[in-house]
């Protein structure tokens, strides 16, 4: 697991405890991310110090992907759904607490009913609070123009030639 703050969650020896911009010397630079994990994936395989190695995304842009027109149709449809799963959720848990006899199915039809209602709402509300200044559905991710494979300076110049090998393509390796 990674954590925002650099390093892995458990603290991994010589990992920054804060933000902090990447040292190295550049020996491989990307169009993608695929492209550069496939790049550190390789130094792996050859027994290269990965621990010494950092994949940075340079010119960085939130992408915003529209997926679609929002109408009240889908607002309601949207908010009567979560609404339906969370009063399910509540109602299976009064079902499960309210009678010692076990499983009762009226807490569950009322928990969806409720749950429905407030759903849409809610979502009804946050829809007409807009005015209209938002009415599409989008996704949005971050990306990098460009991916660097950064090395500790130590080992940069023998990760070069690993990677300038990769490049080259498997016709041309005849170490």
């Amino acid at each position: 697991m990674t954590s925002p703050f650099g390093g892995t969650g458990g603290g991994a020896p010589g990992a920054p405890r804060l933000p902090t911009p990447p040292t190295g010397w550049p020996i491989g630079s990307y169009a993608t991310y695929e492209e550069a994990q496939r790049a550190v994936d390789h130094l792996a395989d050859g027994d290269f110090p990965v621990q010494e190695v950092t994949i940075v995304g340079v010119d960085l842009m939130l992408v915003e992907r529209v997926t679609g027109k929002l109408s009240w149709g889908k607002v309601i449809g949207g908010g009567a759904a979560s609404g339906a799963w969370f009063g399910l959720f509540v109602g299976v848990l009064l079902s499960l607490f309210s009678s010692p006899e076990g499983f009762v199915i009226g807490p569950i039809l009322v928990g969806l009913a409720t749950g429905v209602l407030f759903g849409i709402l809610f979502a009804a509300a946050t829809y007409a609070s807009s005015r209209g200044r938002r009415d599409f559905v989008s996704a949005s991710q971050l990306v990098a123009g460009r991916y660097d494979v950064l090395c500790q300076p130590r080992h940069a110049e023998k990760g070069r030639d690993i990677l300038a090998r990769l490049a080259m393509g498997p016709r041309h390796t005849s170490s």
